[in-house]
């Protein structure tokens, strides 16, 4: 009984391992971050476009207190009278009284054209700040995809060095091959071997990177899905500019900008008309009871808003300058934006056009001349090393052509399409 109770138990536990050993790798690797899923978890967790969303809502909220009326004012008060001559009648005085101050229309309109044109600047920011976001993050992810790429190129070549060192070791041992060649392959592979240590930790500074501009907890192991580049082909650089100037999210900010300062200087000036206040006054004391209605208006003699009126314009002429510095520092950075996306697209065409065909024929010329003894270990190992250079120069233009596009992408505020790379 206690033997077949045993057994039982036994069978029991190497289920449940063999279970927990086959959702084990479904737990441990999560799915490969795609950069769709990067920029909607960046959207809902990024505090940088949380606190633009907040200050958007801020200025829908100025809205609302410049279309406000001002509240009336009530007043209380009573006390006691006391007659100074004799027959004079004594008792409780009282007085009640309301004001109400009445805001001309011209500087209710003002100061509500300030408001909408800050509604107008936040909603502009906001969407500024989503493009800026979205790009940061589509830099970081495609700079990860790079280095993973980078790193997969080294861990390649480590193991092809590998090979060749354990090939002359072989070779050494027989007598076909001098030892300094096995020196000289050990030295490649050990190099090799640090180079690729170099490129996993490359990645995890780009993951980490990447992580923290998401603002959302993600895999301690992550990898970025590989996503295809951006087409290669673009507009004229003047077709550029007028998509800039029609969409940029920072011109319209500046217009904005420039709008709520200029109905700024409309509200002081408004405010420069007294503001009549109407008031009605109930009186009461022993004798009689009085009823009052009056107008208090302020007299513009020691105040007429110079100073607020001479900072409104000051603000007017700030605006219109740093309005133009924007545009002038955008155009500026598209045109380098451009000249970079020329080089490197360049670059590509050349390595496509035949220099990374010729490097891979010279490694399989040097490899048959190695085998068959007409050439040394150093020619080999020179051919192995120029296909390896060639290789991740190929890499870093074609990502360096992707950057270009993504920040021309910004600064046209215009997703690129076409045929991908």
């Amino acid at each position: 009984m206690t033997s077949r109770f045993n057994r039982s138990t036994l069978s029991l536990a190497a289920c449940c391992v063999l279970m927990l050993t086959m959702l084990m790798p479904v737990q441990l690797n999560a799915a490969p971050l795609t950069l769709n899923e990067a920029l909607r978890l960046a959207t809902l967790h990024s505090p940088v476009i949380a606190a633009a969303k907040a200050q958007a809502r801020g200025t829908e909220a100025a809205l609302t207190t410049a279309t406000a009326y001002v509240n009336p004012e009530i007043e209380f008060s009573s006390g006691s009278s006391r007659p100074r001559q004799l027959g004079g009648t004594s008792g409780s005085t009282g007085l009640v009284g309301v004001s109400q101050l009445f805001e001309l229309p011209s500087l209710r309109a003002a100061r509500r054209q300030v408001a909408e044109a800050g509604i107008a600047s936040g909603s502009a920011a906001l969407s500024f700040t989503q493009l800026n976001q979205n790009t940061a993050v589509k830099q970081a992810f495609f700079d990860a995809l790079r280095r993973q790429e980078e790193a997969r190129l080294a861990k390649e070549n480590y193991e092809l060095l590998l090979q060749i060192r354990n090939r002359v070791k072989v070779k050494v041992e027989v007598g076909e091959s001098p030892r300094y060649e096995l020196v000289k392959a050990g030295a490649e592979a050990l190099a090799a071997e640090s180079s690729a240590k170099s490129a996993e930790f490359r990645v995890t500074q780009a993951h980490d990177r990447l992580r923290a501009l998401i603002g959302s907890p993600l895999e301690e192991n992550f990898v970025v899905a590989f996503e295809a580049l951006s087409p290669a082909s673009l507009p004229e650089l003047e077709q550029l500019r007028i998509d800039l100037s029609a969409s940029q999210p920072l011109l319209k900010v500046t217009a904005a900008e420039r709008q709520r300062a200029q109905a700024k200087l409309e509200q002081e000036r408004a405010a420069r008309l007294p503001q009549p206040t109407f008031k009605v006054l109930s009186e009461r004391d022993p004798d009689m009871s009085m009823w009052r209605i009056g107008v208090a208006l302020p007299l513009p003699l020691w105040n007429r808003r110079e100073g607020q009126i001479g900072e409104a314009m000051a603000a007017v002429e700030r605006a219109e300058a740093e309005a133009q510095q924007v545009n002038i520092s955008l155009l500026a950075q598209l045109d380098q934006a451009y000249s970079q996306y020329q080089i490197a697209k360049r670059q590509v065409q050349t390595f496509e056009s035949g220099l990374m065909s010729e490097a891979e024929n010279a490694m399989k010329v040097a490899e048959a001349a190695y085998n068959f003894g007409e050439r040394g270990i150093l020619d080999y190992l020179d051919a192995q090393r120029v296909l390896r250079n060639t290789r991740l120069d190929f890499l870093n233009a074609r990502y360096e052509l992707q950057a270009a596009l993504i920040e021309i992408e910004r600064l046209r505020a215009t997703t690129i399409a076409g045929d991908t790379l």
